[in-house]
């Protein structure tokens, strides 16, 4: 059985794309910007916020220096959170997962999102007991599909259950560029889809995709270690 679990969040746990796509509208419409919706799950939702801010001010020839984006990111935060506290929802099967998985072994958290994002999530679905380790936008370094963030996640599970267990931990991801950082990183990946289609993951080359959390039981979790690790 996979000795520990390090969850990506956003598009996995909580479903708030859409929060945040408003968010990203609010701050970015006084600049004459507009971000679609098909536009923003094709072509951004791999990015933390420093990343899609800096992308998007490219892709409009803005200048997109460091204080600006870092402008934009502290005015988003607080739009988020409005928008979140108005109905934040999880994942059906989210809360339940996170639960058997620590039963299983630590539980971290790798993710673009920032870290008071996170800890708002984890206690909607009131599972922030669960949760031994989280490395979140302020911690990564760079932004998936680089694997700092999971490089940074093993290195936490390592104190935890040791070096040789934190390098088999299974990671749960639902974008293309948090399978590529896993994958990156060394480990294994299972991939809901919850933001892209089944195929595309499976092209991109996760171990194993679902359509739901609900479908990861602990049997058929425990029959992909084995024809992983053997």
């Amino acid at each position: 059985m996979f000795p520990a679990t390090l969850f990506d969040y956003n598009g996995v746990l909580i479903d708030d794309e859409h929060v945040h796509l408003a968010a990203f509208r609010e701050v970015l419409g006084p600049l004459g910007i507009e971000v679609g919706e098909r536009e923003y799950f094709a072509r951004y939702i791999g990015y933390d916020d420093v990343g899609m801010f800096r992308a998007i001010l490219e892709d409009w020839k803005l200048s997109s220096d460091d204080a600006t984006v870092r402008r934009l990111v502290d005015a988003k935060r607080p739009v988020y959170r409005k928008l979140a506290e108005q109905g934040l929802k999880g994942f059906a099967g989210a809360a339940e997962l996170v639960r058997r998985r620590a039963l299983a072994g630590p539980v971290g958290i790798v993710s673009g999102a920032l870290r008071d994002e996170i800890l708002m999530g984890l206690e909607t679905l009131s599972v922030k007991d669960c949760v031994s380790a989280i490395v979140a936008a302020e911690d990564m370094g760079a932004p998936k599909p680089d694997p700092a963030g999971y490089l940074r996640g093993i290195e936490a599970l390592a104190g935890l259950t040791g070096v040789e267990a934190a390098r088999r931990a299974l990671v749960i991801e639902d974008s293309l560029a948090g399978i590529e950082a896993a994958k990156r990183a060394g480990l294994h990946c299972v991939a809901v889809a919850h933001s892209y289609p089944v195929d595309e993951l499976e092209a991109g080359g996760a171990d194993l995709v679902v359509r739901t959390l609900g479908e990861l039981d602990e049997q058929r979790l425990g029959e992909l270690y084995r024809r992983l690790h053997g």
